[in-house]
């Protein structure tokens, strides 16, 4: 159906499939070859256009070994129709997902944890707060 949107829980289990597959460095394609399918197929289930299936969210918790519940940690709660019920994920976590989710997001994220030092940690947060906020550091 055209202009359909996709149920929350299919995109958040695909997102988390996004992110598994990012945080082990693995390709849509090489992910899609391990289960059969084309990249594109592997694009569309983690954009939650297409629904995962019992048994290929299985096969894919094996292939990023993970248990299958990990996909669906802090998935939103939806009503019989599909539709978000209440606020059940906060803004900020959703930014955080999002956030994780995107290659840059991933990149920071992976650079960051390997600094040691804590004031250093401490002073890039400051530097990208102040850069975030038009240069002006709290």
């Amino acid at each position: 159906m055209a202009g359909k949107k996709p149920n929350p829980v299919d995109t958040h289990v695909g997102s988390r499939v996004r992110l598994r597959r990012m945080l082990l460095g693995m390709s849509q394609e090489r992910l899609g070859e391990s289960m059969g399918l084309t990249f594109q197929q592997v694009q569309k289930y983690e954009k939650g256009v297409n629904r995962v299936g019992a048994s290929r969210l299985f096969q894919i918790s094996k292939i990023l070994d993970v248990p299958v519940q990990f996909f669906f940690e802090d998935a939103p709660h939806v009503d019989g129709a599909g539709q978000p019920a209440g606020s059940s994920e906060p803004d900020s976590e959703t930014f955080i997902l999002e956030f994780l989710n995107s290659r840059e997001g991933l990149e920071l994220n992976r650079a960051f944890v390997k600094i040691s030092d804590a004031k250093v940690r401490k002073s890039v947060v400051d530097l990208v707060r102040a850069l975030g906020s038009g240069g002006s550091a709290s």
